[in-house]
């Protein structure tokens, strides 16, 4: 059994060119599982990930602040207590809004590829 507290969890930078900014930290919670990765992402306000899709289900549940989820067709507010199911292929993106932090786990399989979609 392993048992892992967000509060007490180190938070990384988390450097990648499928942000709009920089202001992104990461902190893994399934250190060691064989099936799923589970993480905390922190976004800065204004920060998000460009569209992106995955090739399994990805979901988000969110933590702190308040951010925005969005596909090609729609795009929603959401805060703390939301949960967003995204199915495999679905280009989408996630990130703060412009006035707040955000933070979200997500939830995916070991193994789950991610295309990046927007430059």
């Amino acid at each position: 059994m392993h048992i892992a507290n967000v509060e007490s969890t180190k938070k990384e930078a988390f450097t990648s060119p499928l942000f709009t900014g920089s202001d992104v930290t990461r902190q893994d919670l399934a250190a060691g599982s064989q099936e799923y990765s589970c993480s905390v992402v922190n976004f800065g306000k204004g920060v998000r990930n460009k569209f992106h899709s995955h090739d399994h289900e990805q979901i988000l549940i969110i933590t702190s602040g308040k951010g925005i989820v969005a596909t090609e067709t729609e795009e929603k507010t959401v805060a703390v207590g939301d949960v967003i199911i995204i199915p495999a292929g679905e280009k989408h993106w996630h990130g703060a809004t412009r006035d707040s932090e955000f933070s979200h786990i997500y939830v995916t399989r070991i193994g789950t590829q991610l295309t990046q979609l927007e430059a």
